[in-house]
């Protein structure tokens, strides 16, 4: 009798544990997205007066697009590091704002190189599922809600990028390009749609140290250059080798 108990308490108190540890098999993430990129600077946009809390901004004008890829490495189950790499282009002009008299307009584009930090403040439950890891689950729709996660992350990265302008901007004379440090952060949602793959998407800005990230700056400007990017993501999970290393072979 006594021996029946104590293999029942071994098991109630090892299933769990174990189960909360399965995550450990897939700790490396290579992850792939693209979306539309957006751009505060000096040229465009509308003044302060004229725009409750930046929204008429938000237009298709200034908007781009950018491609980005990441290797994610998970520390804990609720936190990771990550290495992003992004280029696309920025776009800013006069048009439809409140400087419309210069007419000047750039396109800006762009490589960035960035060492991030995610911290999940909502994570699943499907991943301690040993029957969802080995892909035995059912999905219905509740289960598929309960497999989302909600993350936010910042840190350090580096940008190269290259101005170029039209004729009114060039008239005025312009910063070709250059290299500057940014700091990333946002969030981002996760679906985990099956034991190998996720879907997600992110918002993230970025804050500049330059104010030439258009080209030009003027008299008026209080602010360093931001821009933002809004990602559809897909993730691909990788097995753990026996030393930690992602294991490339299924």
């Amino acid at each position: 009798m006594k021996r029946s108990l104590l293999i029942i308490l071994t098991f109630l108190l090892v299933v769990p544990f174990s189960q909360g540890q399965l995550w450990k098999m897939r700790r490396w993430e290579f992850e792939a997205g693209i979306g539309p990129s957006l751009f505060f600077g000096d040229i465009g946009g509308f003044s302060r007066n004229k725009n409750l809390l930046g929204f008429r901004d938000l237009t298709y004008l200034q908007t781009r697009f950018d491609i980005n890829a990441s290797l994610r490495y998970r520390l804990a189950r609720k936190l990771n590091a990550r290495v992003n790499l992004s280029g696309g282009m920025l776009h800013a002009t006069d048009i439809r704002g409140s400087n419309e008299g210069r007419a000047m307009e750039a396109t800006t584009t762009f490589f960035e190189a960035a060492l991030m930090g995610e911290y999940y403040f909502i994570k699943n439950k499907a991943e301690t599922s040993y029957l969802f890891l080995r892909g035995r689950a059912r999905r219905p729709l509740v289960t598929l809600l309960k497999s989302l996660d909600f993350y936010a992350f910042t840190g350090i990265g580096g940008l190269q990028y290259s101005v170029k302008p039209n004729d009114a901007l060039e008239t005025r004379g312009y910063e070709k390009g250059g290299i500057t440090a940014v700091i990333p952060g946002g969030i981002g949602t996760t679906l985990i749609y099956n034991p190998n793959i996720n879907f997600g998407l992110e918002l993230g800005a970025r804050y500049t140290f330059t104010d030439f990230l258009d080209g030009y700056t003027s008299q008026f400007s209080e602010a360093n250059d931001v821009y933002y990017f809004l990602n559809f993501v897909v993730t691909y999970k990788l097995k753990s080798g026996p030393h930690g290393l992602p294991r490339l072979r299924r």
